[in-house]
C-alpha cells in the first residue's frame, strides 16, 4: 500500500490518500459493463531517493477490454514493470509514490480505494504473474498450499476444499502428477513448472485481467511457447484481458492484438501488432525491430544495435528522450519534447518525424 511521507507535498498520493476522498464501496456488475475493463489516464510515479527524484512513469494512459491482449514493450528501466505494480497496489511506497493520473477498473478510480476494497480486487479481479517465479514463491510452503491459499484466505473455503481446487488447478495448467506434487516445494520444480503454479495461483479466482510480467524470462525456446500457449488457452476459455509485459518481439508477435512501445517511462508508438511491426512510426521501434534476427535477410551478418544505452530516468535528456541515441535526431528534437501524434485510426508516435519514419524503406 502507498503511504505518505510525513512532510510530502500534497502532490504525493497513494492508494488511500486522495484529498477529501470518501469513496463507498464499489459495486461492479458481473454483465453490465461494456466500457474498458481496465483505464490508465495521466499516471505518473515517482521514485524518492536520498540523491535525487528518479521520474520511472510519466503520462501513462492506456485501455484494456475484455478479451483483449496487450502488450507492453520496451527495454529494462523504460517503466513497464513499475507500471503494472502501481496497477496492482503494491508499489512500494516510500520510495514510490503515485504523483498524477487515474487507474479506473470498471469505471471506479483504484487510486481511491481504501486498502480493503484494493483488496476486493486485488488477486480477484486483477492478477499477476511475477517474472521470477523462484524468489514470487515461498520456498518454506509446498507449492499447494501456496495455491490452496487464494481459496482460503478471499472465499473462506475449508481446507480440504481448498485443497481439491488446488489440485484442480495444478491439472489445469498441466502439472503432471498433480495430486503427488501438491507437497512439493518450490526448488523442487523446473522453471517452466513454477511458473505454471505462478499462473494457477493468479487464476484460483478467475480475475478479469491478468497481467503478465515477463512470464517468460530465462525459460528455454520450448518451454516459452508452452507458457504462452497455456496462457492464451486460458484467456480462450474465461475470456479474460491480458496485458502482457515483455522485451522479447517474437512473443509478442504470436499473442499480442495492440502494441505499446515504452521508453523513458513514456509510451512513444502504439498500435496493432500488424501496423507496428511491418511499418513502425518511431525510430525507436524501429530500432528494436531491426535488431532482431532474421534468417532471411542476415545470413551470419552483423545485427544493427541501437546504440548508447536507456536514458537515467532522474536526468532525463531535454527534448526527445530518445533523441541522444536516434539517428534521426534534429535540431528541434533536442528542445521540444514530442506529443503523441495519430499517424492514423488507432495508431500513434511520439516523434517529431513520425511521417518520415513511418514511409521509409
Amino acid at each position: 500500500m502507498i503511504m505518505l511521507p510525513r512532510q510530502s507535498s500534497s502532490k504525493l498520493r497513494g492508494f488511500r490518500h486522495r484529498q477529501g476522498t470518501t469513496t463507498p464501496p464499489p459495486n461492479w456488475p458481473d454483465n453490465e459493463w461494456h466500457g474498458p475493463l481496465l483505464e490508465v489516464e495521466n499516471l505518473d510515479v515517482e521514485f524518492h531517493t536520498p540523491k535525487s527524484i528518479v521520474h520511472a512513469v510519466n503520462n501513462l494512459s492506456y485501455s484494456l477490454h475484455k478479451g483483449e491482449t496487450l502488450a507492453i514493450l520496451g527495454e529494462s528501466g523504460s517503466g513497464k514493470s513499475v507500471s503494472a505494480q502501481t496497477v496492482m497496489g503494491i508499489l512500494d511506497s516510500p520510495p514510490g509514490f503515485v504523483t498524477g493520473g487515474e487507474i479506473r477498473y470498471r469505471g471506479a478510480d483504484l487510486l481511491r480505494l481504501t486498502e480493503e476494497q484494493q483488496r476486493q480486487v486485488r488477486g480477484r479481479k486483477i492478477a499477476i504473474i511475477f517474472q521470477d517465479s523462484l524468489t514470487a514463491l515461498n520456498p518454506v510452503f509446498c507449492v499447494g498450499d501456496q495455491i490452496a491459499e487464494m481459496f482460503r484466505v478471499h472465499n473462506n473455503t475449508p481446507r480440504a476444499e481448498a485443497k481439491k481446487q488446488a489440485v484442480q488447478l495444478m491439472k489445469r495448467v498441466r502439472i503432471p502428477s498433480a495430486q503427488q506434487r501438491y507437497n512439493s516445494y518450490p526448488h523442487e520444480f523446473s522453471g517452466g513448472m513454477r511458473q505454471r503454479v505462478m499462473i494457477a495461483i493468479a487464476i484460483a479466482l478467475a480475475p478479469e485481467i491478468l497481467i503478465a510480467d515477463e512470464p517468460t524470462t530465462a525459460l528455454d525456446v520450448t518451454v516459452q511457447a508452452q507458457i504462452m500457449d497455456l496462457l492464451m488457452e486460458l484467456q480462450k476459455e474465461t475470456g479474460m484481458g491480458l496485458m502482457l509485459i515483455t522485451h522479447d518481439l517474437s512473443v509478442v508477435a504470436e499473442i499480442a492484438d495492440t502494441i505499446h512501445v515504452m521508453y523513458g517511462g513514456r509510451i512513444v508508438e502504439k498500435g496493432t501488432v500488424m501496423e507496428v511491426y511491418q511499418h513502425p512510426a518511431h525510430p525507436y521501434t524501429k530500432g528494436l525491430l531491426d535488431s532482431i534476427p532474421r534468417v532471411e535477410e542476415h545470413h551470419g551478418g552483423k545485427l544493427i544495435p541501437i546504440r548508447g544505452a536507456p536514458p537515467d530516468m532522474s536526468a532525463l535528456p531535454s527534448g526527445c528522450a530518445f533523441h541522444p541515441r536516434c539517428p534521426h535526431t534534429q535540431a528541434r528534437c533536442l528542445t521540444e519534447a514530442p506529443a503523441l501524434h495519430a499517424a492514423n485510426e488507432g495508431r500513434h508516435s511520439a516523434c517529431h518525424y513520425w511521417r518520415e519514419i513511418l514511409h521509409a524503406k
